[in-house]
């Protein structure tokens, strides 16, 4: 296993002094009650305020978007918003939602509550499916031009190189991980050829239960950090759950609602296992990126072990399969 950690990592200075100073460098006023919500990409905490409701206050991960990338997703949940759909836009303060204080970048955001959804019902499907119909509908509009695509080369080339060139994998399994990515990789290119020029537009990007808040009034979706372009499925395939014919169920509740508002387009099946794929490829490639964080050693630990590769092995050697066999258990 990979043990170099760096105990230095600049969030280590992002101390509740630091975070109550940079509301106070926007003449806010915290009443000092702190609340770590859970986020490794950046620190998110709920701060209690003086004389008003608490604010979630997130504090950016150094070095990994630019102040432009960021305001371009501040713009388009902002937009969002203004058309009525259930998003958390950046609070504007002093004419800007992104702030600079004690060294890091952040921005705040009204705290929104709420419950997981109930996805084993198809009206609650249906309803979330209403919303991402509306936020593609925008998202389409134009493109992010700050902001990556999630394509294979990002997402999976890079992802692969970047374990096998790092030594992140135990010198036994190196082959075997290695033989068996090329196989993914090779089965992702073949599943876009199928899909063919399918449209790209602006997404949520990481659309899991998680992300999504339940409340009488329906759906909200939170946290777009890791917005960007591209493929509509992306945001659909992570609510489905179990077997091929729940699987199916579900995506047909999710569509029925989607298609209110905008067009699916049946191409796009094509690429359902070879996103799940690259989310996987790119999963264990975000831990190994991450290690020098001290957050992350804690919250994997497992990461690195021989166990944890065998069992990548495996879960690739399935998805090779699915792929091969275009198993699309979300047809209607």
């Amino acid at each position: 296993m990979y043990t170099s950690v760096n105990t230095q990592h600049p969030f280590s200075a992002l101390t509740p002094d630091v975070v109550l100073d940079a509301l106070d460098s926007l003449g806010l006023q915290g009443d000092g009650r702190l609340l770590a919500l859970n986020s490794y990409e950046n620190r998110v905490y709920q701060v209690g305020m003086e004389g008003g409701a608490p604010l979630v206050a997130k504090f950016y991960r150094p070095d990994r978007w630019t102040d432009a990338a960021i305001l371009e997703e501040h713009a388009f949940v902002a937009d969002l918003a203004c058309r009525e759909i259930p998003v958390v836009p950046a609070l504007i303060l002093n004419d800007h939602t992104l702030h600079q204080s004690g060294g890091f970048r952040f921005a705040l955001f009204p705290r929104q509550s709420g419950r997981a959804p109930e996805l084993d019902r198809a009206d609650t499907l249906e309803w979330m499916g209403r919303f991402l119909g509306r936020i593609h509908a925008i998202g389409e509009l134009t493109v992010y031009q700050q902001r990556p695509m999630l394509d294979i080369q990002s997402f999976g080339i890079e992802s692969r190189n970047f374990l096998i060139d790092g030594g992140w994998l135990p010198a036994e399994l190196r082959p075997a991980w290695s033989s068996v990515a090329d196989q993914a990789l090779d089965g992702v290119s073949h599943a876009y050829q199928r899909a063919g020029n399918v449209q790209m537009l602006r997404l949520h990007g990481d659309c899991h239960p998680g992300n999504i808040l339940w409340t009488d009034d329906g759906p909200h979706f939170v946290d777009f950090d890791d917005s960007r372009n591209g493929p509509a499925v992306q945001d659909l395939w992570m609510l489905l759950s179990g077997n091929e014919e729940d699987m199916r169920g579900q995506f047909a509740s999710l569509l029925r609602g989607y298609e209110t508002f905008r067009e699916f387009d049946d191409r796009e099946l094509q690429l359902v296992e070879a996103l799940r794929t690259l989310r996987l490829l790119h999963y264990s490639a975000w831990i190994a990126r991450r290690w020098h964080d001290p957050a992350f050693p804690a919250a994997f630990p497992w990461f690195g072990s021989v166990h944890y590769w065998q069992d990548r092995i495996l879960e690739l050697r399935e998805q090779v399969a699915l792929m091969q066999e275009q198993s699309l258990a979300y047809h209607r």
